[in-house]
């Protein structure tokens, strides 16, 4: 169930439901004997009362009401009983087989409970008879009656439960609007002012979590910076001395260039994790502004070019300045790593199209290549770190396979939408990336 408060409101009334039907179950049983019991002495006393009557002086319509009646007869012998007296709705054959005590007998199209008794002195059997369905009707009335304010007061119980639970729930209810409340780079601890007890080991255990993961950032951001020191100094360095190497050996061997390539390569994937890094979640909204998706892409093909430049490729950008939120480094990460994938993937002299376009609800980036393009199987792959297509000769063409999932990690970030597609007029690839109106 989704609901804690529904699932203790629902579970409380099941329970309390459960058990007053059981209660008014046994009290039904317990008040219809009761009732049994009252009814019979009442033909119990109905027929000391028709035991005193004077014969002589009842008409032959005598009532007793629509639910009674009577028989009086005298016994001349064993076998010879005469009917001397009787009530409008008694037969004129014998109610039962004068045995004494209660009984039960059909006459006048219903069911009657019957009492018969013996007068030793008059020598007279008295039969006195009430109809069932009455009875029943009469101790169903007042058993219900008791019951009805039960079933009446179940919708206010479950409303006064509803109320208490609301309230027992209030603390849970703030503590989970505190923690929604909480900036994603907000790492400080919960305040316990309106926790319960039962809520304390909670809120110390999620302070505990907070604390640690802290730290743990920390650390991140230190081996980041360290990193990024450590690792790009003896790269530039090792650059330099290779640049120093070239002009003594008057020429670039196969060695040599294979050494230069391993260097540039190695930068680059250095360059890569740190970029990957860089665009984390705790680091990104506080740095998010209104940006010109159009300005910012002409700024990152400039200071690109050079790459299309080399390899004698058209780039053309398409479009007009539109407004997005965004986070300015991992947005030019994210366009650098579609520029360079489609230029690296691209063959010599093909076209390489950009495209900001727009609608009511978000604004588009696309970026056409005039590669191989990837097959479907490896669309949701590619994604993936150190991934690489096996449509292309890896070993021809440089990379880390950490490019697509930095673009995808910015996406993510900016809670945009990409898709990839397959180009219509050639076999290269379409990446479009669609931003939420600002």
């Amino acid at each position: 169930m989704g609901s804690i408060r529904t699932f203790l409101i629902a579970g409380i009334l099941a329970i309390l439901i459960l058990f007053n039907f059981i209660a008014a179950l046994r009290g039904y049983q317990s008040s219809m004997a009761e009732a049994d019991i009252l009814f019979d002495n009442e033909l119990l006393d109905l027929s000391r009362l028709v035991a005193n009557l004077d014969l002589e002086q009842l008409g032959d319509d005598f009532r007793l009401g629509n639910n009674l009646a009577f028989q009086v007869w005298q016994e001349n012998n064993q076998t010879d009983r005469q009917l001397i007296g009787a009530s409008f709705h008694a037969p004129d054959s014998p109610i039962n087989m004068f045995s004494l005590g209660f009984d039960y007998a059909n006459f006048d199209g219903y069911r009657w409970r019957t009492y018969t008794r013996y007068d030793n002195l008059a020598k007279r059997w008295i039969v006195v008879a009430e109809r069932t369905d009455l009875r029943f009707i009469l101790a169903e009335n007042v058993v219900l009656e008791s019951i009805t304010p039960i079933l009446f007061g179940i919708p206010l119980i479950g409303l006064l439960i509803w109320v208490i639970v609301s309230q027992g729930l209030k603390p849970l209810r703030q503590l989970s609007e505190e923690l929604s409340k909480k900036p994603i780079n907000d790492l400080s601890p919960l305040k316990g002012y309106h926790a319960k007890n039962e809520l304390n080991q909670v809120v110390q255990s999620l302070n505990g979590f907070i604390s640690r993961l802290d730290q743990a950032l920390e650390r991140e951001k230190r081996f980041s910076a360290d990193a990024a020191h450590e690792l790009r100094t003896p790269i530039s360095a090792l650059k330099i001395q290779l640049h120093n190497l070239q002009h003594e050996l008057n020429g670039k061997s196969e060695a040599f260039l294979a050494l230069q390539d391993g260097v540039d390569r190695m930068q680059h994937l250095i360059e890569q994790l740190l970029s990957l890094y860089r665009s984390s979640p705790d680091q990104f909204t506080a740095n998010c502004a209104e940006l010109d998706l159009f300005t910012i892409t002409q700024d990152v093909i400039a200071q690109n070019y050079s790459l299309f430049e080399k390899k004698h490729q058209n780039l053309e950008l398409e479009g007009k300045s539109e407004k997005i939120i965004a986070e300015k480094f991992a947005l030019e990460t994210m366009i650098t790593n579609l520029l360079t994938n489609a230029c690296k993937y691209s063959p010599e002299g093909s076209n390489i199209k950009v495209r900001v376009e727009s609608d009511k609800e978000c604004v588009c980036l696309l970026v056409e290549d005039n590669g191989a393009g990837i097959p479907d199987a490896e669309k949701e792959r590619i994604f993936e770190r150190f991934y690489r297509s096996s449509i292309n000769d890896k070993s021809m063409i440089p990379g880390c396979g950490l490019g697509l999932t930095i673009v995808k990690h910015a996406v993510d970030l900016h809670d945009a939408k990409l898709t990839l597609e397959n180009a219509e007029s050639h076999s290269g690839s379409v990446f479009k990336i669609c931003f939420k109106r600002s």
